[in-house]
């Protein structure tokens, strides 16, 4: 039987080059006022993507501030990267504002990302798994992914979807 979605995973990019973007005012603030606290989200994504061997060429950290938000992701799209992953700002408190600083870049929206990290992240956590936005869209052949800030999150998302990233690559530029 013919599966048109493995013949695509053949033709998808190795290597992926990602960047990620911390989206934390607190860690921001800290960093502005000379401490720098870890950050165990990027770290966890890190590792997760070298594993699918993807290169992390860039780690960013900002504000939950749609005009820092908006430069990241304007940075990325004329970057030779083909990944961004931001992680945090996709729940639903008033200073969350990563899935909509985001969404009107995507020229697709892959809602069933969001979808499926709930569904996995409802297994985990229960229902307060409704309660992120995570989501991820195309845009400029490239693939950009919003994730919540938990390290938890970050490592479910990366070590379940991320096999599929070229996949989402290869489909944005054809």
């Amino acid at each position: 039987m013919h599966k048109p979605h493995e013949e695509h995973r053949g033709k998808s990019p190795g290597g992926l080059s990602v960047r990620l973007v911390t989206v934390s005012t607190s860690r921001y603030q800290a960093r502005e006022g000379g401490k720098e606290l870890p950050d165990e989200s990027a770290d966890n994504a890190q590792g997760e993507l070298e594993k699918l061997g993807y290169a992390v060429t860039r780690r960013d950290l900002v504000s939950d501030d749609e005009r820092m938000i908006r430069d990241e992701v304007e940075s990325f799209l004329k970057s030779k990267d083909d990944v961004a992953v931001l992680m945090g700002g996709t729940g639903v408190s008033s200073r969350d504002l990563t899935i909509e600083t985001v969404r009107p870049y995507f020229e697709k929206e892959l809602e069933g990302f969001g979808e499926i990290l709930r569904s996995l992240s409802f297994h985990e956590i229960g229902a307060a798994a409704m309660m992120t936005r995570a989501t991820a869209g195309v845009a400029r052949g490239k693939l950009l992914v919003c994730l919540p800030g938990s390290p938890g999150a970050s490592t479910l998302a990366v070590s379940a979807l991320g096999g599929e990233f070229p996949h989402a690559v290869y489909i944005a530029r054809t």
